[in-house]
């Protein structure tokens, strides 16, 4: 039996702990890579990897063998491969997802994220640069400044980025010349004065060979700055994270017992100490710390990036998506806020849509109540536009369904960040960098009101209801409802008819009908409608109202119930044929663009609560199922299927 030598063990642990604890000293710098496609950011990082000797031999290995089938460097090792995992990024040679390295030299601990330089991915650059404190743009010698170049730049400084290496690759293949590294340096800076960047390191290098990578080149003997490592290692950063005030975002309420209530989370920014006074975002409820708690024990302090719990001592409400915060310094509460958005979604995005608002504990509803302006990211320039496209940027205004509490974007990256999600996909759609309150949100309030909805409703003996037809034009939907609404005014019922033609004399005389617009339509005749219903009416609404989304969007305005889909199902080959008011042939000819049915698409319900199919049916048949509806279900009192003639 091979005896344990006992000794040797113990010192062997005592170095890896020694190396654990030198390692938890360093410090720690997020960075990305980032520019045009195809100006070597996978083989920058590969590069450095391969230098700094933390390649494995297997890995080493597979990287030889990878080269030889989808290397791009002839004999060499491509060390673009080791970074660009996905077998498409290989078999094109581009980087799709972003892709996250660890590594460390004796001074510095690193987080490197290699992002996509194609103009689709860049929702996947807004990604990395998220967390980064410094990216370095490449440029390729060849090319220069490009557009993407100036798309990622403007990015990283939206994202909060303030440290930035142009890092001029491809040195070698313009004979390391030094006029043209200078023409592209000047360039660059001159665009880019106007970023907010703190520091900007211009170095010229060859990421296949290595100069300046890690050490300095000889062959650059006119470049006097640093290698590039050697900026990253040595760059301070800011060192203001501490001064930041505490923001604690609670993300889970952990009660195991009576004795026991805490909020655990990860500490945002800032610092808190037992016995610290705190303040509850929402409420503004005070209290103070009794206890730190941690998995290996109670801390008597705790900074930001922390995982804690916090115990109280007093029984103070805070739930999941509020925030223990300073009491001298506390963040926003608002319903109501200006921020930049980079759009992700396929489909556009449009003012008055509604969403889901995530941020880092919290979701709610949201709509994009204005787009104020989108960036041209080329010039800068502030322009007027009405949606917004895959990839572009925006200044918008944004109304969540209740407050939540946040901080301005410059002040805390943490605090002062969201996405928005498709409801009905649950995709990420878009990200954004809240700037401030509106604060007109905070001075209106809604007025006590002694006469209510239910009050009115039973004056008139019957129950408010939203009454929404939607179906293609000619599909008789204002014919139903007319007919409707006549039979229920014989019975003494208290309606009001909202036709998408005659609104459209006067309301929303200012609309057309390209995409925005008809949400814009649908957005005021909803809330139109939501009035009407708090009068205790019973409310006919007749619009073609083509997107699912706006249709959701009124159904979410009233209470559970009060919003009855009507499916007004007529084949759009009947539509035509009827063309009451000659608008598909006029479309049909080109002479009408956007119309509902022939260039512009119908998105037909998927679960109406009535849903019409009028094929074979009269007017009266199709009116008196509604009418029967709505006695079924307690809207009317007094249904008989007798008084219709049918």
């Amino acid at each position: 039996m091979n005896r344990i030598d006992l000794p040797a063990v113990v010192d062997e642990m005592d170095e890896v702990l020694a190396f654990m604890a030198d390692q938890e000293k360093k410090s720690l710098l997020r960075f990305l890579t980032c520019g045009s496609v195809d100006d070597g950011k996978s083989t920058l990082i590969g590069r450095l990897l391969y230098d700094t000797k933390l390649i494995f031999e297997d890995q080493l290995a597979a990287l030889q063998n990878d080269s030889r089938k989808h290397g791009t460097n002839g004999d060499d090792i491509d060390f673009a491969l080791l970074v660009d995992g996905l077998e498409a990024e290989r078999e094109q040679g581009i980087t799709i997802d972003v892709a996250y390295r660890f590594f460390a030299t004796p001074k510095r601990k690193f987080i490197v994220a290699d992002t996509p330089g194609h103009e689709q991915y860049t929702r996947n650059m807004a990604t990395g640069a998220s967390t980064a404190d410094l990216a370095i743009v490449l440029v390729d010698a060849r090319q220069g400044v490009l557009t993407q170049t100036r798309r990622h730049s403007f990015i990283a400084s939206l994202l909060g980025i303030r440290h930035i290496v142009l890092a001029v690759n491809k040195i070698d293949l313009v004979d390391y010349s030094q006029d043209v590294f200078d023409r592209i340096v000047a360039d660059y800076t001159g665009f880019a004065a106007d970023l907010g960047f703190a520091t900007i390191q211009p170095i010229p290098i060859s990421a296949r060979y290595g100069d300046n990578v890690t050490l300095k080149s000889e062959k650059l003997g006119w470049y006097d700055g640093p290698a590039l490592l050697t900026h990253l290692e040595t760059i301070s950063l800011d060192e203001t994270d501490a001064a930041r005030p505490f923001r604690f975002p609670v993300q889970y309420v952990n009660r195991p017992n009576q004795n026991f209530r805490g909020f655990a989370g990860t500490i945002a920014s800032g610092t808190i100490s037992v016995g610290s006074p705190v303040v509850v975002a929402k409420s503004g409820k005070a209290s103070r710390v009794k206890r730190i708690v941690t998995q290996d024990g109670d801390l008597e302090q705790a900074v930001e990036g922390q995982a804690v719990t916090l115990v109280l001592e007093d029984e103070v409400e805070v739930s999941r998506g509020n925030m223990l915060v300073a009491p001298d310094a506390r963040p926003d509460v608002a319903d109501q806020f200006a921020a930049h958005l980079v759009w992700f979604g396929e489909e556009a995005m449009i003012p008055g849509r509604p969403y889901l608002l995530r941020t880092e504990t919290d979701q709610v509803s949201v709509t994009i109540t204005d787009l104020k302006y989108r960036i041209n990211i080329n010039s800068f320039a502030q322009e007027a536009a009405k949606h917004l496209a895959l990839n572009e940027v925006g200044v918008c205004n944004l109304s969540t369904g209740e407050p939540i509490a946040f901080d301005p974007y410059k002040e805390n990256r943490s605090t002062g960040s969201f996405i928005i999600i498709d409801r009905m996909t649950n995709a990420t759609v878009g990200a954004g960098m809240i700037d401030f309150a509106l604060r007109r949100a905070s001075n209106v309030h809604w007025q006590a009101l002694d006469v209510d909805r239910d009050a009115r409703a039973a004056q008139k003996s019957q129950r408010p209801a939203v009454l929404w037809f939607t179906g293609l034009s000619g599909s008789g939907k204002s014919t139903v409802a007319n007919l409707l609404e006549k039979h229920l005014h014989s019975l003494g019922k208290h309606t009001y008819i909202l036709d998408g033609d005659n609104v459209r004399h006067g309301l929303n005389r200012d609309l057309g009908f390209t995409a925005e617009d008809r949400v814009e339509n649908i957005r005021r005749v909803g809330e139109v409608t939501k009035l009407m219903a708090d009068a205790g009416l019973i409310v006919l609404v007749s619009f073609i109202s083509p997107f699912r989304a706006e249709r959701r969007l009124v159904r979410e305005l009233l209470p559970e119930g009060e919003f009855i889909e009507i499916f007004v199902d007529t084949p759009i080959e009947e539509c035509i044929k009827r063309d009451p008011k000659g608008l598909y042939a006029k479309a049909l000819r080109g002479e009408i663009k956007n119309f509902t049915g022939v260039d512009s698409p119908y998105e037909r319900p998927e679960n109406p609560e009535i849903h019409l199919k009028t094929s074979g049916r009269t007017t009266e048949e199709l009116a008196a199922e509604v009418e029967k509806y709505l006695g079924d279900h307690g809207i009317i009192s007094n249904f008989n299927a007798d008084s219709w003639s049918i």
